[in-house]
């Protein structure tokens, strides 16, 4: 990427708050990525400690919905979410170098005919830093439609500061805005199609949400990358009461 593309990238992530870059990851790095991923699911998320990963369904394995911390269980996560282009990336956007305190690598899923809606949200609700400074990078693994369930952002949402959120009821999205629907909402919805190796980046101040999976066949998978600009720091007492809520939640849902 050229110094042209990166500010014209930049410029439109500034304005829109979010960019889509179609083919991220293609070929022969596309297919290790998902040969990972089907090793990962197979032999490191069984052992990992319950409440680690969440299932639509808790009794049915199929069911797999959400995974975090890839980065922290194997080498090869590791080294895509650090000192990559995923990373070099963020830095581009952001305009910063970064923050070693962003922690989350996740895998998602929304199982067919079970994948519930994401409630509409903000990233940096749950994040709890100050400056909100942070991108999320959402990697499409397979195609991803209205049918599956795809990501919908309120263009230009992340210039018009922080919702109120509340409990959504929905696991592993704890937290969801509690007045989403104007009719500023609904005109700036924008929808997004993907393929596999596409990627959505979005600042942590954008509105955006998903539909569920209706498909009776189809999964929607994908990973999802968290970075922090360096001058973000985080509130850890708030972080503390946030993460202390979504526990009680998974309880609640039998899943921890």
């Amino acid at each position: 990427m050229n110094e042209k593309e990166k500010h014209e990238l930049k410029a439109d992530f500034e304005r829109d708050g979010y960019v889509f870059i179609p083919g991220f990851l293609k070929g022969d790095t596309l297919r290790e990525l998902l040969s990972n991923i089907d090793r990962y699911l197979e032999t490191i998320a069984p052992k990992l400690p319950h409440g680690s990963v969440l299932y639509e369904d808790i009794n049915r394995p199929e069911t797999l919905k959400q995974t975090g911390k890839l980065h922290r269980h194997d080498k090869y996560f590791e080294r895509l979410y650090y000192g990559n282009r995923f990373e070099k990336l963020a830095e581009i956007l952001l305009g910063s170098s970064l923050s070693r305190e962003a922690d989350n690598f996740q895998y998602f899923n929304k199982p067919p005919k079970e994948g519930l809606p994401t409630p509409p949200h903000q990233d940096g609700y749950y994040f709890k830093i100050k400056p909100c400074e942070a991108v999320t990078m959402w990697l499409a693994l397979e195609e991803v439609d209205e049918e599956n369930g795809c990501v919908r952002y309120v263009k230009g949402s992340h210039q018009r500061g922080m919702r109120p959120h509340g409990l959504s009821g929905t696991l592993g999205f704890s937290q969801g805005i509690t007045n989403y629907g104007t009719n500023e909402d609904k005109a700036n919805e924008t929808t997004f199609h993907a393929q596999a190796g596409d990627l959505l980046i979005h600042h942590a101040m954008m509105i955006h949400l998903a539909g569920a999976n209706t498909s009776t066949t189809r999964t929607r998978k994908a990973i999802g990358m968290i970075y922090y600009s360096q001058n973000a720091k985080v509130d850890h007492e708030a972080k503390a009461v946030h993460e202390a809520k979504a526990v009680h939640q998974l309880k609640l849902g039998g899943q921890s």
